[in-house]
């Protein structure tokens, strides 16, 4: 293990992602020796329309007309709906496989909890995953607010600005680009914002009109202000609302020509359009000092409901910004997602923690993200034990497993602890 974990370091220095297929399935060896114990999801929603339409900033940026949502702006389509409730029903033959829950249990208030960000999205994909999940169970989706508001727990905001957190947020933040900083991140997109540009068709919409004619703006500014999600001005935050509205609009149209308004691309240049949405959460939220920050609240209730002595299964809902804070919190080497056009935090993905018990009496844990590939989400494949989705094993920075893939829980524990303890250490002006 020890030489595992020094090849994963050198790689993680390469800047060479780390990816370990794994699977929620385990051999009838392993079930032999370990008993599931508990299971706490952190979700990002399913399927929704971009969180502006046609004649926003956003309609301004193609001569094209957007898809025709089955959703207002920003809200959980049909089709979003549809593909969670059937990664519920994976979930319940995951759960029942594994000897968590009997089919069609119906659990006490405190064994499932169901908790989901008071946006629309949130709530909605917390309700149709349950439908699949327990459909005889009568679980109850906790939520804090009329929707649409976002909870304190899931809204990824800064609660501690400082000169000193500036100063140290912009140090890691432009060391994400080398040598040229926040430019060096820019023009690395280079390719990725000529692409998007033309299959907007850019020059030729109201935007390219009044001289918009590319994503040329590389001096990028970023804002931290507390009380309020990191923000960004320029070329990165404009393509990233197409890239954002493009990747929805390859999962919503069946027609993937259509998606790209006429254009025939190859999965690989939506992987391209793609990463200028994965590079602008990576930017805002995975930074370590900004990360803790912004994640510390979901942070502190995933470790309460992990130590909850009676909980079986948590299942949390918010966004693609909550799964990259508390990842990076977490210190989870770099990975690339397969089948994936989302390299990080793809659309309904799920970050899950195992709690086993081994043999010795102890207990361990394992950290997955679970997502839907392209083609199942494209193609709506239902989803069973024989036909799963893709699930990849995430490894933490320091900690080893044992020789089943496993993590000492207690380690896990503390790696919680640590992250949500390094935000007591970051300067604050009040």
């Amino acid at each position: 293990m020890k030489n595992l974990f020094k090849t994963l370091m050198a790689l993680m220095l390469l800047g060479v992602p780390v990816v370990m297929q794994a699977q929620l399935k385990r051999s009838d060896d392993f079930r032999d020796k370990y008993k599931l114990k508990e299971a706490v999801v952190l979700s990002r929603h399913n399927i929704r329309a971009p969180l502006s339409g046609n004649g926003s900033a956003l309609g301004n940026l193609t001569p094209h007309e957007w898809t025709q949502w089955s959703s207002a702006p920003s809200e959980l389509t049909l089709r979003g709906g549809a593909l969670e409730t059937m990664m519920g029903q994976f979930f319940r033959k995951w759960l029942v496989d594994a000897g968590l829950f009997p089919e069609n249990y119906v659990p006490t208030a405190d064994e499932v909890n169901v908790y989901a960000n008071s946006m629309q999205r949130t709530i909605a994909t917390a309700r149709y995953f349950t439908s699949g999940f327990m459909p005889v169970g009568g679980l109850v989706v906790n939520h804090r607010f009329v929707p649409s508001k976002m909870d304190p727990v899931f809204n990824p905001q800064l609660t501690k600005v400082s000169p000193e957190f500036k100063a140290e947020a912009m140090k890691e933040i432009a060391a994400m680009g080398g040598k040229k900083g926040i430019i060096g991140i820019n023009e690395e997109l280079t390719p990725n914002y000529i692409l998007i540009a033309e299959v907007l068709d850019l020059k030729d919409s109201p935007a390219g009109k009044s001289g918009t004619k590319a994503f040329d703006d590389y001096n990028t500014q970023i804002i931290l202000e507390r009380n309020k999600e990191p923000g960004m001005t320029g070329s990165l935050k404009d393509a990233n609302s197409a890239s954002d509205a493009f990747i929805l609009q390859y999962y919503e149209e069946p027609d993937s020509v259509a998606a790209a308004f006429g254009k025939t691309l190859t999965r690989e240049q939506w992987q391209e359009i793609a990463k200028i949405k994965d590079v602008y959460g990576d930017v805002l939220f995975t930074a370590p000092i900004v990360a803790v920050n912004v994640a510390h609240p979901l942070l502190q209730y995933m470790y309460d409901e992990i130590e909850s002595p009676d909980r079986k299964f948590t299942f949390l809902v918010g966004h693609d910004s909550n799964i990259a804070s508390v990842t990076a919190a977490l210190g989870v080497l770099p990975y690339d997602l397969p089948n994936a056009i989302e390299k990080k935090t793809p659309i309904g993905s799920k970050l899950v923690v195992e709690k086993w018990v081994g043999p010795d009496g102890e207990e361990y844990g394992a950290l997955n993200l679970v997502y839907q590939s392209v083609d199942q989400l494209k193609n709506m494949s239902l989803l069973d034990l024989d036909n799963p989705p893709m699930v990849v094993s995430l490894k933490l920075d320091g900690l080893q497993e044992n020789a089943d893939g496993l993590y000492k829980m207690a380690d896990l524990e503390a790696r919680f602890l640590q992250a949500i303890r390094a935000y007591d250490a970051i300067p604050d002006t009040l």
